[in-house]
């Protein structure tokens, strides 16, 4: 059966490769992308290397209402959650790669998703290699105690942590709450240069010129250091073949899916098994800059 695809940030540098993705797979249609800046144009003329002629809309509604199987979020902060919402009210499944939603926006996607008996897959990165760090990390946290986060990103980036940093520290706090040897009461100075506190985790967001999202897990122990981090390239490529691999998969889904590690594995590492991010076999509920991580 042939999936019906919608990109949203058709026009962006995930977006774009995404839809030309979908559009060469033999088992996926893109029947419709959003773009505010692009809207009413082709498909044909924004994206070069695309051959499918479709009309860009300027919001989701519009665009779903050609016949859409799942919908793809790669847009902004500020736009996703209305953009999941509007999908969800279709009828529509959902692939979020776009960051900035709070737990709280999350709750209330799964809500309606489930009413609608719809799923949502979302990550903060759709990397297969990102997916590998958290991977990775959980077994180091079950032997190492204590560690930290440093979330880099362009200085333009406006939501803090990033999605692949966020989804780490929550998705470490399944396997322990990482020590602290010192209170932050007892410090000497301002407490926020201990970075912030996400799920029991300190993560410090650096903000920069010339970075992507880039993530850096620090464990240490007494003597010594073991340090993880994953480092994107300048180009989206990292990013499509775990999108697609969620669009494949979100049909299985019923309510909100975060993370893509499932999908891959097919099961969760044992130190998360029966969670709150435990799923079915089917799937389980971003990325560069703005559009993603």
């Amino acid at each position: 059966m042939t999936i019906r695809v919608c990109v949203g940030g058709v026009s962006g540098e995930i977006g774009s490769p995404l839809a030309v993705a979908v559009a060469k797979a033999a088992d996926l249609r893109l029947v419709g992308g959003v773009s505010r800046k692009q809207k009413g144009r082709s498909t044909k003329d924004v994206i070069g290397e695309l051959t499918v002629d479709v009309t860009i809309s300027g919001t989701v509604a519009d665009a779903l209402k050609a016949g859409t199987d799942v919908y793809v979020d790669y847009t902004s902060a500020d736009a996703v959650k209305g953009n999941v919402l509007a999908a969800i009210e279709r009828g529509v499944a959902v692939v979020v790669g776009s960051s900035g939603m709070t737990d709280k926006d999350y709750a209330d996607i799964d809500a309606a998703a489930r009413e609608r008996k719809v799923g949502v897959i979302a990550a903060g990165n759709f990397a297969i290699t990102a997916v590998l760090l958290q991977r990775f990390a959980c077994e180091a946290a079950k032997f190492v105690s204590q560690w930290e986060i440093i979330d880099y990103a362009s200085d333009d980036k406006p939501d803090v942590p990033s999605g692949t940093a966020g989804e780490l520290a929550e998705t470490l706090a399944q396997v322990r709450t990482p020590g602290l040897t010192m209170a932050l009461s007892d410090l000497h100075g301002p407490v926020e240069a201990r970075g912030a506190e996400i799920a029991g985790t300190r993560v410090h967001s650096v903000r920069l010129p010339s970075f992507v999202v880039s993530t850096e897990v620090v464990f240490g122990g007494p003597g010594e250091r073991l340090i993880m981090r994953h480092d994107p390239g300048l180009t989206p490529a990292p990013y499509v073949p775990g999108t697609l691999l969620a669009i494949r998969n979100v049909a299985g889904v019923v309510g909100v899916r975060r993370g893509l590690d499932s999908l891959l594995f097919g099961s969760l590492p044992p130190a998360l098994a029966g969670s709150a991010r435990a799923v079915t076999p089917t799937g389980r509920a971003g990325s560069r800059r703005r559009a993603a991580g």
